[in-house]
């Protein structure tokens, strides 16, 4: 099992930034892709970005491409997301995750952690 836990969320004005952090334990961290998404209220959860085991491949959705940057650390077991330029549309609930390979596709995760809020107010 890995556990994940995410941290850095909170209330933020449109056009600010936050960083969200996700540490994990139980597993080896350089061995999983790495992924955060989000959950609006109402929506399902949609898919934000994700990083390769070497931090030296990213991918991102549409929608917050060239705002948002996804990296990690593999000594501090440590994956983040910078998150600048933040619109009211980016209030959602993000999570980390994590998966054994697969960098581009959205799906196959194996491990959540519990989710924190970001809002953005106009």
């Amino acid at each position: 099992q890995m556990q994940l836990v995410e941290s850095g969320g909170g209330l933020v004005q449109a056009g600010g930034s936050l960083r969200l952090s996700c540490v994990a334990s139980g597993r080896t961290f350089s061995s999983y892709v790495m992924g955060w998404f989000r959950q609006a209220p109402g929506k399902e959860r949609e898919f934000v970005a994700a990083i390769s085991w070497s931090g030296g491949s990213t991918y991102y959705a549409d929608s917050v491409k060239g705002r948002f940057t996804i990296s990690r650390d593999n000594i501090k077991n440590t994956v983040y997301l910078q998150m600048n330029s933040l619109k009211p549309e980016d209030l959602a609930v993000y999570y980390c995750a994590a998966k054994p390979d697969d960098l581009y596709a959205t799906s196959g995760y194996e491990y959540w952690g519990q989710g924190t809020q970001v809002t953005v107010s106009s």
